[in-house]
């Protein structure tokens, strides 16, 4: 089994080489640190499976996924993260990923997860397909509540993120409301909390 690595931590990759090193049938055969060198070294050396971070330079995993699976629509690809929100999850598969793995189980998991999305399945851990199912239902905020929502993450008032937007404050506090509604949160702190443990939106820290 030859495995592409893209992750813009060399620690990281020296580690998943480190893991990948003890098993006689699997081969690193090359590593990326950006999304882009991602589809390239895909491009040039056709690995059986990609393991990719989501979050790179240039072009985050999610994207690069896309992009190689566009190209090659039979390619696994491991999408890899420390996050375990699952909106993200949810991007990863629906690019067209076959796994997704959270890092801090990457020493126990990883070599399983190679050998069953090389097989053609599917590898989701069963925390992150639980919040997937939970999800799945909840209605989606919409581009304009989510540009509220960051603008909110960021410490703005309902006044500021009027000004920034071009809109009046009873509209934001309307979109405020629709987006507790919507994540089930019980005030606008929480709704960012929420927001952010799903990876909707990053952490503005």
């Amino acid at each position: 089994m030859k495995v592409l690595v893209a992750d813009d931590h060399p620690l990281l990759r020296a580690g998943i080489a480190a893991v990948i090193s003890g098993e006689a049938d699997i081969q690193l055969v090359g590593e990326a640190c950006t999304g882009r060198e991602a589809v390239e070294r895909f491009r040039a050396l056709r690995p059986d499976v990609t393991v990719m971070d989501v979050q790179m330079p240039e072009m985050d995993g999610v994207e690069a996924t896309a992009a190689i699976i566009a190209e090659c629509p039979d390619a696994r690809v491991i999408m890899l993260s420390t996050y375990r929100g699952d909106t993200k999850a949810y991007r990863a598969l629906k690019a067209g990923a076959c796994g997704y793995m959270l890092k801090s189980t990457m020493r126990t998991d990883l070599i399983e997860a190679l050998r069953t999305v090389h097989a053609g399945r599917r590898h989701i851990p069963i925390e992150i397909a639980a919040e997937l199912a939970e999800h799945m239902v909840e209605s989606s905020l919409s581009t304009r509540e989510l540009e509220v929502l960051r603008r909110v993450a960021a410490g703005n008032s309902n006044r500021a993120v009027a000004d920034q937007l071009c809109l009046s404050e009873d509209t934001v506090k309307s979109h405020m409301k629709n987006i507790s509604a919507k994540l089930g949160a019980n005030d606008r702190t929480h709704a960012v909390m929420i927001a952010v443990r799903r990876g909707i939106i990053d952490s503005p820290l």
